[in-house]
């Protein structure tokens, strides 16, 4: 599968320099998208437990370490696009887990309409 915005993972292991555990699970995150052609959910979440569905778009969280990441998987063109990055604490004030919220975002940075 193609990983796009793979910078924003990238940029957070720069950030995260000293932290090995981090950097090694997103290594692992980046493997895990690249090596796979995920067709549905159920084969996310048998390669990925951590995947997290958050909206019927392809939109899931994936949690790597003490970090989450949203990642667009898109099943027909075998693409994930890496669309946002933050610590569990900046999750929990952006999207304060709630799908609803999630969605108002969603919508507000156009990725879904």
């Amino acid at each position: 599968m193609r990983l796009l915005g793979k910078p924003k993972l990238e940029k957070l292991k720069r950030k995260n320099k000293g932290n090995k555990k981090l950097i090694d699970s997103i290594e692992r995150l980046i493997i895990d998208i690249e090596e796979n052609n995920w067709s549905n959910q159920l084969e996310v979440k048998e390669s990925r437990p951590d995947a997290d569905c958050i909206h019927s778009d392809g939109f899931y969280f994936f949690n790597i370490n003490v970090h989450r990441t949203i990642i667009l998987i898109e099943f027909d063109d075998g693409e994930a696009t890496v669309v946002w990055v933050g610590t569990h604490s900046q999750y929990e004030t952006t999207f304060k887990n709630n799908k609803a919220i999630i969605e108002k975002w969603l919508r507000a940075n156009e990725y879904i309409d």
